[in-house]
């Protein structure tokens, strides 16, 4: 199979184990082998790459690659790196993708892209950016896997080649380094070629992503001294001798470009290959790269070299008409130019020029006088203005220019900027103003660039994002409207970077010099939200009677008004005030609209309204609000910290509705995204708080201790106030662990904390509830105290869930009558809430109580209600306490779902239930909020269990229920 492909392609020698590679490769792909074997069970993608340094025949194999997969009717994508295009985001991205698409009327693009259109079709140039908000860099990402996967499926088998990965633009690169492992899953087979000693820093996972020689790329060795001498034979056609071939070999060491471009000198200079010509090929050997190509190319003419020059600058797919422009050419002169180039093997091609090896425009590039460098750089930016292509593409190469007080260079740097922040590259974007900066800008436009540039590095360098905001202030800003959107902007990096107390400052600031009223409003009510997130604030109350007052009196007649009614309702869920008063307040926010995707404000207040149905018991609300914010976050792209929160609070809804499982599901991959943005950030300490909560609930607390080492969830916690508190979670993990001192201690000081600030509901932060358990080991009477105290606190609030949890907690650290009494109280008002779990532990601990004073009938009907209320809840923990105390009363635990491997979990009898209804795999997941390989694997152990296939489903579970009835 080998020696056919190397006799019919004559360019390839010594590359048989590469060959074979790719012969494997794409019969796993495509089933097809041509030695006869037995084809794969099912088409199979893979990872191919190929390193070597400059003209090793990287591109050749490519070539051939591309080759090969045409004739094995793969459809195939190409791309090339280019090293005059590298700071052009995602072009690499838009060489691969955006052919697919040609011609496509854009109602037709919406319909193949449906709702990743306006997130991934600037990007690729598909559609002009929105006036929306950007996506984030990782939406965006997430929407290119989308478009190739569904490409790879469409068009399968996919082949996807890209040469001179090292000069691949950084957006490009980052995205197929991560998206590469995933070609094995998909009929896509991914082959890419780079030089290893070029590979930049930004693509440094591209390096060891595998290759078919297990973790590393497939290395390009030169030829050797026989290989030449077959091409040396190959070319020349007459006998060469041995001492001419080895010549051959030895100026050009093996390097395949040089050795093609040596024998096409030796032909035009009519040299006979015989010993006697062989001291004459190092010279000829000279003139192929470096300042021979150079002094060859002069001696082509002026004109020829000004056109070679202006090729050289415009990097790849060059139009001559461009080209002519860039260099100040007539076209019948730049035509002959063009023709001259493509006899001397500089340039190919006809329409479309480009560089005949990469070598050669390289050497062309640097070989161009520095300041007729900057000078042609500076044409071409005009040129590609002139030709219709816009500012994105004169960036580049105005940022080769010397900075010269240029208006109309600062506007096309910011008008680039801004495209490419829309379409999400702010790096890309962030280079452009940086330089914009140094022509420099007129001093009334000083304090936009700086404002521009702060917020292009927003997402990614917060604190140099800090410092931009904080000169462009400096500035003589004229215009009141910037101003302000840069004290928004600074006060919003400030609190997202953990320095909320500086937020609020900057505000509070601002607020005394605005003469205007609704921007004044608007900063106050950011203040106030900022000041609500501060652990350390020195005066909540005070704060909170002036939001009451302001709240009390708007109307709700835009988001600013809104906004403040929504902290109002937040503010008197952390007090505790009657929940009727916080629900009211958050209906008032709601009525005229509060999405959480708008582009400048933060998404915090809809969060905390959401979140203030929650601790009211009702859920519902809270679901189908975090619901649309969801979707409203996926609509605009973002995917990374905004989605995280979503996850990682929808979690903690459905373990306070005591879902378990459900809640651990959601929790992980909140945690998930918030790795993605950095550890410490607020959304790491939320998701990791979660899921520590929930692995407590479901009694696995080794696990839960583990994963507070994992992630130091502990002292120094962070500056902003995160959900659940954090000291608090820390005390009940201590707790859990038995090491009662300690947890009293980290309690206690969440109290001390907590209270001074009016902080006092412990249906949001139970810290009195886990201290009272904590003090009940050492000082009985304070444990009492403290545990009336929060009930007091909790019948305050006056919701159902809030009195049960607190009811049974005074119970845990009373003893006698009062214990039952108290439990009992607790589960009537536990049964009244959506607080399954806290209702499952009241129900096991009334009927342990029961048993121990010698009531058995009653005991046993509370702990069989609380088993199975544990079962459903996902509480394994609390089962086996359950399951022991039946145990000891003498009863048999009755067979239940989770904890019998012949029974459904809740979540697989849900899944089967939607399955029975015909629903697919994919409505399933979305039904139920979890991944579509979860759903397999739930209907897996579903089929197992019950010993049917999907078609007997629906007639298994109503015989099913049928029995249990």
């Amino acid at each position: 199979m080998v020696q056919r492909v190397v006799r019919n392609s004559r360019t390839l020698f010594e590359r048989e184990s590469e060959l074979a590679a790719v012969e494997e490769a794409l019969a796993a792909l495509t089933g097809l082998r041509a030695d006869g074997a037995e084809p794969p069970d099912r088409p199979r993608g893979a990872l191919l790459a190929f390193a070597g340094r400059a003209g090793i025949g990287k591109t050749t194999l490519l070539a051939e690659v591309r080759r090969l997969a045409t004739a094995k009717g793969c459809t195939v994508l190409s791309a090339r790196g280019g090293d005059q295009e590298q700071r052009v985001a995602f072009h690499v991205a838009r060489q691969l993708l955006q052919p697919q698409f040609a011609g496509a009327a854009q109602a037709d693009l919406r319909d193949s892209l449906g709702s990743w259109y306006d997130i991934v079709g600037p990007a690729l140039g598909l559609c002009a950016p929105t006036a929306a908000a950007p996506p984030d860099q990782q939406g965006l990402r997430d929407g290119l896997d989308w478009i190739l996967t569904h490409l790879a499926a469409l068009r399968a088998p996919m082949v996807l080649v890209l040469d001179d990965a090292h000069w691949a633009d950084p957006e490009s690169l980052r995205w197929l380094a991560a998206f590469a492992p995933r070609a094995e899953q998909l009929p896509l087979l991914i082959v890419v070629a780079y030089r290893p000693d070029e590979l930049p820093e930004h693509a440094e996972s591209f390096r060891g992503l595998p290759g078919r020689a297990g973790t590393r790329p497939l290395d390009l060795e030169p030829l050797s001294a026989a290989a030449v001498a077959r091409l040396v034979r190959e070319t020349l056609g007459a006998r060469p001798d041995d001492t001419f071939c080895r010549e051959c070999w030895a100026v050009t060491t093996g390097n395949p470009f040089e050795t093609v471009e040596l024998l096409a000198k030796v032909r035009e200079r009519g040299l006979a290959p015989t010993e006697s010509a062989a001291p004459l090929l190092r010279d000829l050997a000279a003139a192929v790269k470096g300042s021979g190509l150079v002094a060859r190319l002069e001696r082509l003419g002026a004109s020829t070299v000004r056109f070679a020059w202006a090729c050289a600058v415009l990097g790849t797919e060059i139009h001559p008409l461009l080209a002519a422009a860039v260099a100040g050419l007539g076209h019948e002169e730049a035509a002959d130019a063009a023709d001259a180039l493509r006899t001397a093997r500089i340039l190919t091609g006809a329409e479309t020029l480009e560089f005949v090896h990469p070598l050669i425009a390289t050497a062309v590039y640097r070989a161009i006088p520095p300041g007729v460098r900057v000078a042609l750089h500076g044409q071409a930016a005009w040129c590609v203005i002139d030709d219709g292509q816009g500012p994105s593409a004169a960036a580049r190469h105005l940022l080769e220019t010397h900075p010269d007080g240029d208006t109309w260079v600062v506007q096309q740097l910011r008008a680039a900027a801004a495209q490419t922040v829309r379409a999400g590259a702010p790096d890309a974007a962030r280079g452009y103003l940086a330089r914009a900066l140094r022509e420099p800008p007129s001093a009334g436009d000083r304090a936009a660039v700086l404002y521009e540039l702060g917020s292009a590095s927003l997402l990614t360098e917060p604190a140099t994002t800090v410092n931009h905001l904080r000169a462009a202030l400096e500035e003589p800003v004229t215009d009141p409207g910037l101003r302000h959107h840069i004290v928004y902007r600074l006060s919003q990096v400030l609190a997202h970077s953990d320095h909320l107390a500086e937020a609020s400052d900057t505000l509070a600031r601002e607020i005394r010099v605005t003469d205007d009223a609704r921007v004044r409003l608007r900063m106050v009510a950011e203040q106030f939200m900022w000041d609500a997130f501060r652990a350390d604030e020195p005066d909540h109350p005070s704060r909170s009677r002036r939001l009451a007052r302001l709240a009390d009196r708007l109307s709700g007649r835009d988001l600013t008004e809104r906004y403040v009614i929504g902290l109002r309702t937040w503010d008197a869920v952390l007090r505790g005030e009657p929940a009727h008063i916080a629900l009211h307040h958050a209906e008032r926010a709601l009525a005229g609209g509060l999405r959480w995707a708008e582009p400048d404000r933060g998404f915090e207040v809809p969060v905390l309204v959401a979140l203030a149905f929650m601790y009211a018991d009702r859920p519902g609300r809270t679901e189908e609000l975090f619901a649309a914010g969801i979707a409203d976050y996926e609509r605009q792209g973002w995917r990374g910290a905004h989605l995280s929160f979503a996850y990682t609070l929808l979690a903690y809804v459905r373990y306070r509705r005591g879902r378990l499982s459900e809640a651990e599901d959601f929790v992980r991959a909140g945690l998930r995204l918030a790795e993605r943005v950095g550890p410490g950030t607020p959304a790491h300490w939320y998701a990791v708080g979660i899921l520590i909560e929930v692995l407590l609930a479901r009694g696995r607390v080794v696990e839960a201790a583990r994963t507070g080492e994992e992630y130091s969830f502990c002292a120094p916690y962070p500056a902003a106030v995160v959900f659940p508190d954090a000291q608090t979670v820390c005390g009940e993990l201590l707790l859990a662990r038995g090491l009662h001192r300690k947890a009293a201690d980290e309690l206690a000081a969440a109290g001390r904390r907590l209270d001074p600030r009016g902080i006092r509901n412990p249906a949001w932060c139970p810290w009195q509830l886990h201290l009272a358990r904590a003090e009940a080991h050492t000082a009985p009477e304070r444990a009492m105290a403290t545990a009336l105290e929060a009930v007091a606190r909790a019948r305050q609030f006056g919701t159902p869930s809030a009195v049960g949890q607190a009811l049974r907690t005074a119970a845990e650290v009373s003893s006698g009558s009062a214990r039952v009494k108290y439990l009992e109280e607790a589960v009537t008002h536990l049964e009244r809430s959506p607080a399954a779990y806290e209702l499952a532990c009241a129900l096991v601990a009334l009927g342990t109580e029961l048993r121990r004073t010698g009531r058995p009938r009653e005991a046993a009907e509370h702990l069989y209600r609380g088993l199975d209320a544990a079962v459903q809840c996902g509480a394994d923990g609390l089962v086996e306490d359950a399951r022991d105390e039946l145990t000891a009363a003498g009863l048999r635990p009755r067979r239940l779902h989770s904890t019998e491997t012949d029974t459904l979990t809740s979540r697989e009898s849900a899944a089967a239930n939607l399955a029975a209804q015909g629903r697919t795999e994919a409505e399933i997941a979305g039904e139920l909020h979890i991944d579509e390989p979860t759903v397999v694997r739930l209907l897996s152990a579903v089929y197992r269990k019950l010993g049917t296939d999907s078609t007997g489903l629906a007639v298994t579970l109503k015989a099913t229920e049928v029995q249990e009835a």
